[in-house]
């Protein structure tokens, strides 16, 4: 029975998505104002952080922004296609690929939360306040034994790919646990694969942002149960579409759009935001951490993570745009 909710839940939001997406390419066919179409990922959508940024940087330029909100690895799919002008994601290696690829050019790190592992406030698998590998183990032995389910996004997201990454950590090989029954995948987005997990009674692990939005609007009532440490470090990244790969895309927009993102304006933005309506803010700024080193052991986990050779954009890939890089 769980499993049939779970398979009707990521059937009618893949509905849901596909709509939203072609509707977005109608509008942008018959809208005459200077568009810029940006790739991103639900784990961003779904906070509504976008929404606050769309509004401010609209009221200042004269530049309709449009979001495609959908898994990281589709939102590279469309940037690769040329149908998007920025890619706006947090999958580092898939960035890095995307840069050396000649689809991207000029990344920059914006903002970072954590991922955190939620599950039911019985917690049977007992892993309140663990570190996130042991944390992973113990509900792996307590799948395997029918115990408790585990939900993952399944998406190819960037989300998914820190799962993985965790799974291949803690000792275990994905594709083999991802064909066991107490394993499900949900096809979709954050949001809706947290409700899927709170309707299971499941874990599943959820951008720390995401999730205080959902459990805030009383959408959800999983439990943040593991919260701690380098292996949940969660980085948000922008990219410009390479223009000499897709000469169509609105590069100036594009670059405009990066420069309000790090701008003191963005930043601020990006650090207020969720703090009077959730008590705390759902993502923190990067480009003052970075360039003062204000959190020295925050600033190493970051460039070990999301720095390519010692640097957030190596220079073969700023495309003469030194201001980006102080």
């Amino acid at each position: 029975m769980k499993m049939n909710r779970a398979l009707l839940w990521a059937a009618f939001i893949s509905i849901v998505v596909i709509v939203s997406v072609a509707g977005t390419f109608y509008y942008l066919q018959t809208s005459s104002r200077e568009k810029v179409v940006v790739s991103t990922t639900t784990s961003l959508y779904d906070t509504g952080l976008l929404d606050a940024i769309e509004d401010r940087f609209e009221a200042e330029h004269p530049i309709d922004l449009y979001f495609i909100s959908v898994g990281t690895g589709q939102a590279i799919q469309q940037a690769e296609r040329g149908d998007a002008d920025v890619l706006l994601v947090h999958d580092p290696s898939r960035e890095l690929q995307f840069l050396e690829s000649g689809f991207g050019v000029c990344r920059k790190i914006i903002a970072y939360n954590f991922f955190i592992i939620v599950g039911p406030e019985e917690d049977p698998a007992g892993v309140d306040g663990l570190y996130p590998l042991e944390a992973m183990s113990k509900i792996a032995l307590a799948g395997r034994k029918g115990e408790v389910t585990w939900v993952s996004r399944g998406d190819d997201s960037g989300t998914h790919a820190k799962e993985k990454s965790l799974w291949l950590a803690a000792g275990y090989d994905w594709e083999v646990i991802r064909e066991e029954a107490w394993y499900v995948e949900s096809g979709t987005g954050m949001g809706k694969t947290l409700q899927i997990a709170n309707e299971l009674e499941a874990y599943a692990l959820a951008d720390v942002g995401t999730y205080l939005k959902f459990f805030s609007d009383h959408l959800i009532v999983l439990k943040t149960l593991v919260d701690q440490g380098e292996d949940l470090l969660n980085v948000y990244s922008v990219v410009a579409v390479n223009v000499k790969k897709h000469p169509d895309v609105n590069f100036e927009g594009a670059i405009t759009f990066i420069k309000f993102l790090i701008s003191e304006e963005g930043q601020s933005i990006i650090e207020s935001y969720g703090k009077e309506m959730y008590g705390q803010s759902l993502f923190y700024p990067t480009v003052d951490l970075l360039e003062g080193n204000t959190n020295s052991t925050l600033v190493q986990w970051i460039r070990g993570y999301a720095f390519f050779g010692g640097s957030e954009c190596p220079p073969e890939y700023r495309d003469d745009h030194p201001e980006l890089y102080p």
